[in-house]
């Protein structure tokens, strides 16, 4: 009988994490940063906005919180799924802003909603659109500065990956100015290598939880989410997976917590809110003794090799999250690069959504 971590190994999913500390140090040396930087300053943004749907929204939501200016630049989080419903409150009248599109296939129904739109109502608007896939509408956008990333992290498995955090690593490099990006990605990628094996042996030596939750604070806030959003993609639902930030979890969504239940608490390295941090893990396992509260971070139950720059080190925070979500996906018995196979509820790429025309001067 074929064991977890047999199923687990002989995965798309499994090689695709395992791929990206390959992947992010090949494409340091690649990707154009001077030129990207020198474009983004042709443009003159007050404001540069990251859109995505989804995961590729949670990228946005990291860099708006881990990277809030770049000089006089404003960054904010604009999920294309709230972009592309209210077209008009977003774009209508909109100058001095540069859009940062992310696609893994550069083809979701979002992704088209927003080109759309942009098109109806700022056709002038800069676009830099940063893909995995080169054949992609977003790739091959007529009014986008378009970055395409290796095809290696072209995720073919169900859940993003590699996908995630090289468009994260590769937006990071381009906006946090005042560091050298490709340096910054050839450190992480060595320090993911110890990261992951440290991880696997670490989920494999524990049980599978009935219930998980993952908070951190700052950046590391939408970590968590997309963490937790890995378990419930690959479990199919059968793993509950409940997210927020360090603060924000006792107001309410502590109420969550059972005997049954695995929280992981991802630490920040800045001495402030990694105190806080601290505080909700003792507070944890003195209220719910039998629950498993475990810390990803530096000096850590998850131990991860951290540069101490929170928004960088997102990249190697959610590593633990995509292997337990694998390993436990294996033991449930699901197809781990298909989990809803045969199902029709939800597919690889984002389908039916039904787009409707942007109306020119419509306004409320």
């Amino acid at each position: 009988m074929t064991s977890a971590i047999d199923t687990a190994c002989a995965s798309q999913t499994w090689r695709e994490i395992h791929a990206q500390p390959v992947i992010w140090e090949d494409w340091a040396a690649r990707l154009p940063v001077q030129n990207l930087r020198s474009w983004i300053t042709q443009q003159a943004p007050q404001e540069v906005w990251f859109c995505g749907a989804g995961t590729s929204a949670y990228i946005g939501d990291i860099i708006a919180a881990g990277l809030p200016l770049c000089g006089p630049i404003r960054f904010r989080s604009v999920p294309s799924t709230d972009l592309v419903a209210r077209p008009h409150h977003y774009l209508a009248g909109r100058r001095d802003t540069v859009l940062v599109n992310f696609g893994r296939s550069g083809d979701s129904a979002e992704t088209l909603g927003t080109l759309q739109a942009v098109s109806a109502l700022c056709p002038d608007m800069p676009m830099l659109n940063i893909t995995c896939n080169s054949s992609s509408a977003l790739a091959q956008a007529s009014s986008g500065h378009a970055v395409i990333l290796p095809e290696a992290c072209h995720d073919t498995g169900f859940a993003m990956t590699s996908s995630f955090t090289t468009m994260l690593l590769t937006a990071l490099a381009v906006f946090d100015t005042a560091r050298n990006g490709p340096k910054m990605m050839t450190r992480l990628a060595g320090a993911a290598e110890e990261a992951l094996s440290q991880s696997a042996k670490h989920i494999l030596a524990g049980p599978t939880p009935k219930r998980v939750v993952f908070v951190g604070g700052g950046p590391m806030t939408y970590v968590a989410r997309e963490s937790a959003l890995k378990v419930m993609e690959l479990s199919a639902g059968q793993i509950p997976a409940l997210w927020d930030s360090t603060l924000g979890f006792r107001h309410g969504p502590k109420s969550f917590v059972t005997d049954d239940t695995m929280i992981h608490v991802i630490l920040s390295t800045d001495p402030m809110a990694r105190a806080y941090d601290l505080d909700l893990v003792a507070e944890l396992r003195n209220q719910f003794p039998n629950a498993k509260t475990v810390t990803i971070g530096r000096d850590a139950d998850f131990e991860i090799g951290t540069l101490g720059v929170d928004v960088w080190d997102c990249a190697l925070s959610v590593l633990p999250a995509q292997l337990a979500a694998v390993l436990w996906s294996a033991r449930l018995g699901m197809n781990i690069d298909n989990p809803f196979a045969g199902k029709s509820t939800l597919s690889r790429v984002v389908s039916g959504v039904r787009l409707h025309p942007v109306e020119v001067g419509e306004w409320q």
